[in-house]
C-alpha cells in the first residue's frame, strides 16, 4: 500500500543465549580443571593398557579345576538373589501402594516415600559393609542388603505406576460398596500388573548381578570366591569365576524373558 514503507529490521531467529553459552563455557571449563587436577594423561592410559594386556595373558586360558569351589559360590549368589527378590518384591508391593498418594492420605504417602528414598540412597556396597558389620559375614548380610534395594527401586517405580492409573475404575468399583481390598485388587492392580512384572523381572536381573558384587566385602555368594581368588594371584581362576557370572547373567536376562512372555 501506499505511503507504508516495509521495515527492514527483522529479529534474528538464531539469537544467541548467552546465559546458555555461559554455562557451557563454565562446564567446559570446570571439565578441563578437573582432567588436570586429577592427573588424567595419554601416558598413563597407555601404560595401563599395557598392564591390561598382562593381567589378560595370565587369565588366560580360564583354570576350572576348582570347579567345585566355582559352584558353591555360584549356587550361593544363585540363593540370595532370589530368596532377596521374592522377599523385597512382596514388601515393595505394600510400601508402594501405601505411597501412592491417589490412594492413602499424606500422613501414610509421606513416612512411606521417605523409607523408600532412605533404601535408595545407599549403593548397595555400602549397604553390605553396614549388614557385615551387623550381622556378620555370609548371606544374611547379602539378602539383607538386596532386601533393600530392592524396596528402593520397586516400591518407587510401583508408587509412580499406581499414580498413573485412571481414577475412573476405581470409582466406579467404590460405587459398588467394595472394601479397600477389593478396590486394590479390582481396580487398581489390573491396571498396573504388568507393569509390577516388568520392575520385578527388572530387580531379579539386577539382584543377580549384584548379588556377585556384594560378596566382595563379606556378603556371600560368588564375590567372596572372585575376591580371594584376586588376593592370591590366580588369575585363571578369575577368569574362570568371571565368564561363570556372565553365565549367571546371561541366565538371568533368559528367566526375565520367559517371565515377560508368560505375563504379557
Amino acid at each position: 500500500m501506499a505511503g507504508i514503507t516495509p521495515s527492514t529490521h527483522r529479529d534474528n531467529p538464531f539469537k544467541r543465549n548467552w546465559f546458555v553459552t555461559g554455562l557451557w563455557a563454565l562446564l567446559i571449563t570446570y571439565l578441563l580443571y578437573s582432567v588436570q587436577a586429577m592427573g588424567l594423561n595419554w601416558t598413563r592410559f597407555s601404560e595401563g593398557l599395557g598392564h591390561a594386556g598382562q593381567l589378560f595373558e595370565r587369565m588366560f586360558p580360564p583354570n576350572f579345576a576348582r570347579w567345585e569351589l566355582l559352584l558353591s559360590g555360584l549356587a550361593e549368589s544363585l540363593e540370595i538373589a532370589i530368596i532377596a527378590s521374592v522377599t523385597g518384591i512382596i514388601l515393595s508391593l505394600f510400601l508402594g501402594l501405601f505411597a501412592a498418594r491417589n490412594l492413602m492420605p499424606n500422613w501414610v504417602t509421606v513416612p512411606m516415600r521417605g523409607l523408600i528414598a532412605l533404601c535408595r540412597t545407599f549403593h548397595p556396597v555400602i549397604i553390605a559393609i553396614l549388614f557385615v558389620k551387623s550381622v556378620g559375614f555370609g548371606a544374611l548380610a547379602g539378602i539383607l542388603t538386596l532386601v533393600v534395594a530392592s524396596i528402593g527401586f520397586i516400591a518407587k517405580l510401583f508408587a509412580e505406576a499406581i499414580e498413573e492409573i485412571s481414577l475412573k475404575q476405581v470409582e466406579a468399583i467404590r460405587a459398588t460398596g467394595a472394601g479397600f481390598v477389593s478396590l486394590i485388587l479390582f481396580s487398581v492392580m489390573p491396571q498396573v500388573f504388568s507393569r509390577f512384572i516388568g520392575f520385578s523381572t527388572y530387580q531379579l536381573d539386577s539382584n543377580l548381578r549384584n548379588s556377585t558384587m556384594v560378596g566382595i566385602v563379606g556378603a556371600g555368594g560368588l564375590g567372596g570366591t572372585l575376591f580371594s581368588a584376586f588376593q592370591r594371584f590366580d588369575y585363571d581362576f578369575v577368569a574362570a569365576i568371571l565368564i561363570t557370572i556372565i553365565a549367571l547373567i546371561m541366565f538371568g536376562e533368559f528367566l526375565s524373558n520367559i517371565v515377560r512372555r508368560i505375563f504379557r
